[in-house]
């Protein structure tokens, strides 16, 4: 829980790291041990429907991440938790846990973290690169194309220096076809 009044960090490691969508004081390269960025989440609204689901991202066990941090601060501190629960608990596939993150500035920190459930139904296991790639493709939900996300997450962290093997394998068959 987000205590009101106190200034709190948010790692982000997927869209809230190009479009957060909330006011922050600090933005730092920041990096997560004991997880890994992976398209695991089926999503049937934002980037899909029940019928042609997309995929997103979610913290998934294992490796480390990078990403970014952000610090909201106490003022806002309210308003931000309350918009990331409607933005990121929505469906109740993410859960919402504290964790140790180091920021490139070697600062480290608490940060909010949206950890995705192993247990939820929309929880993809480990999937075939070609059955990951028709899943981004015919998923479009009320954010838009999951083309679109994907592209945007995989162009944000080459923009950052980040290496995401799988990103990059998406992103080049993606533009091809585009």
């Amino acid at each position: 829980m987000v205590a009101e009044g106190r200034d709190f960090w948010v790692f982000a490691y997927g869209s809230l790291m190009w479009r957060p969508g909330f006011s922050f004081v600090e933005r730092h390269p920041a990096l997560i041990h004991g997880f890994r960025r992976r398209l695991c989440i089926l999503s049937d609204h934002y980037r899909g429907t029940a019928e042609k689901p997309g995929l997103v991202l979610g913290l998934d066990a294992g490796g480390a991440c990078r990403g970014v941090a952000y610090r909201v601060c106490a003022a806002d501190s309210v308003g931000t938790h309350e918009y990331l629960r409607a933005r990121e608990l929505f469906g109740g596939v993410y859960d919402e846990q504290w964790h140790p993150v180091e920021l490139d500035d070697s600062r480290r920190i608490e940060a909010l973290c949206y950890v995705a459930k192993t247990d939820h139904p929309r929880y993809a296991k480990e999937l075939p690169r070609e059955e990951v790639l028709a899943l981004v493709r015919q998923g479009v939900g009320t954010m838009g194309p999951d083309t679109e996300y994907v592209l945007a997450t995989h162009d944000h962290l080459v923009e950052m220096g980040v290496s995401d093997g799988e990103l990059a394998w998406l992103a080049e068959r993606l533009r091809d076809e585009a």
